[in-house]
């Protein structure tokens, strides 16, 4: 004879749901404003601006100092100004495991927030906010504003 766990039967749902892609098409469905990025444990850190460059040339024969955050593989910039987004409202794809960084900057102090990946950045005025991240998630997840409530570009992760 064979007894079942009392909670054998709900760690098989969740499991059908992820295999199915449910699961993931229903995190990504919408988001609520009690959402906080900020208080969330993305699985890399997200960063409050870009990292800076340096305009030094570097001298021959020595080797360019490193970044000090590794190069990525897909860099998305967007602007915000007066409610409009550029580049305009579109899909941006990229392939599974690739680092990406998404900059953002807004002329009004707002919160960046990529759905599914529960990533967020401050924006402060006119200051870009960026995360950085690996895209191990597919499918296709919102990035948008919080405050303004703009989706800035769906990211489309094949």
């Amino acid at each position: 004879m064979h007894v079942r766990a009392p909670g054998a039967r709900r760690t098989a749902v969740p499991a059908a749901l992820l295999a199915t892609g449910l699961l993931s098409a229903l995190l990504t469905a919408g988001c609520g404003q009690d959402d906080d990025p900020s208080v969330a444990a993305p699985s890399t850190p997200a960063t409050s601006a870009a990292a800076p460059t340096s305009s030094a040339p570097a001298s021959a024969g020595s080797p360019t100092p490193a970044a000090s955050t590794p190069a990525v593989d897909r860099e998305i910039t967007v602007t915000v100004a007066k409610r409009r987004v550029s580049p305009p409202t579109g899909r941006v794809t990229v392939t599974k495991g690739q680092l990406v960084r998404i900059t953002v900057t807004s002329d009004v102090a707002d919160e960046l927030h990529v759905h599914g990946y529960d990533l967020g950045a401050r924006l402060p005025a006119g200051t870009p906010g960026s995360v950085e991240f690996r895209a191990e998630k597919t499918g296709l997840f919102e990035v948008e504003t919080h405050e303004t409530e703009l989706v800035l570009f769906q990211l489309v992760v094949r």
